[in-house]
């Protein structure tokens, strides 16, 4: 958290700075270009990275036996034994026999990796597209 607020203060900083500098006219006024298609991509990308981090830290800190592994099983399945087995990639915790992690969790992720690669490479040919575009043109 405090990470985030250095960040986000410095983030602010530089931006209060920027816009005084333009204000007075110090300094070339940069010119608009037309956004790049693979802007939406990247953002796809970007998103579908996040939403997968978000699902493998909660499947990670609610499944997986770190600290107390009979307290985890106990929690998840009611029963308070040792694991059978668990993994963190497929996310799996077994306990008695009986598998704790829901059935959403992996293909959830799985989803998550396939549309990060796909977006990223969408943006990376859109990028190289508009580039070569802009030799051409220019």
């Amino acid at each position: 958290m405090l990470v985030l607020a250095v960040v986000l203060s410095a983030w602010a900083g530089i931006a209060v700075a920027e816009w005084v500098r333009r204000r007075r006219g110090d300094g070339p006024r940069p010119s608009r270009t037309a956004p790049s298609p693979a802007k939406g991509a990247a953002w796809v990308a970007a998103l579908a990275l996040l939403a997968g981090g978000v699902v493998h830290a909660h499947a990670l800190l609610r499944y997986m036996p770190f600290l107390f592994a009979e307290d985890t099983c106990w929690f998840t399945v009611g029963r308070k034994v040792y694991p059978d087995s668990s993994d963190a990639l497929p996310v799996s915790l077994v306990c008695d026999g009986v598998e704790a992690v829901p059935s959403w969790i992996n293909p959830t992720l799985l989803g998550c990796a396939v549309t990060v690669v796909v977006a990223t490479g969408v943006a990376v040919v859109l990028a190289g597209r508009a580039r070569l575009a802009r030799r051409v043109a220019g």
